[in-house]
């Protein structure tokens, strides 16, 4: 995996902030996370483009974060150098097929990328789908997962993280998809992340409100 900088800096936070997010990071390398902070947006996309490796295999999950630091666009691009999975199952055009496909190339994706609902100052990650695409793959399968969260899913612990779930996330993105045209959105896949294989899961946190 590209390297990422031994010694954080936090530039643009408050005190109270700043010690937060420290308190975090020493909790998330506790439960083997790399937890790795910048300061906006495009600091988010430079740095996910700077930790993978030209010609790997990528795949992601659907994530108005990944959209709202332009990383898509970027995989999207074939002069970006990177086998775009997404793409591959998105041409099969039978529905049952697809999703078949999509797991199968999902699962043994180089990097796999996503966002998360919550992050608590005590080192739990908590994420949730509807049908749990995502949470399959944060899970099991790809050898490097990374997550990229605004600064706004930080919260002070585990059940604060559980109520952020059903009282702001879940809220907001019923709204997104009835405002795409449809039905709505409901917690089917709610998975607490206690600790992982150290190496294997990136925490990009941004110094800035992203997604839900």
């Amino acid at each position: 995996m590209g390297r990422v900088d031994d010694e954080q800096a936090f530039p643009g936070l408050d005190a109270t902030t700043k010690a937060r997010v420290e308190r975090t990071f020493e909790a998330l390398e506790e439960r083997g996370i790399t937890p790795v902070y910048v300061p906006d947006r495009r600091a988010g996309l430079e740095t996910v483009i700077r930790v993978i490796p030209k010609g790997s295999a990528v795949a992601h999950g659907s994530s108005t974060t990944l959209q709202e630091i332009g990383i898509l666009d970027h995989l999207k691009d074939p002069a970006a150098g990177y086998r775009y999975l997404n793409a591959e199952w998105q041409a099969e055009a039978d529905a049952t097929r697809r999703v078949r496909i999509r797991a199968k190339l999902s699962v043994d994706a180089d990097y796999y990328l996503g966002s998360v609902q919550a992050i608590s100052e005590t080192g739990e990650v908590v994420g949730a789908d509807q049908s749990g695409s995502r949470q399959a793959f944060y899970v099991y399968g790809p050898p490097h997962v990374i997550w990229v969260a605004g600064i706004n899913k930080l919260v002070p612990n585990l059940e604060s993280g559980l109520r952020r779930v059903r009282e702001v996330a879940l809220p907001l993105e019923d709204q997104r998809v009835k405002a795409q045209g449809g039905q709505g959105s409901s917690i089917g896949k709610l998975v607490i992340y206690e600790r992982d294989r150290p190496g294997r899961i990136t925490l990009i946190l941004v110094g800035e409100n992203l997604g839900f």
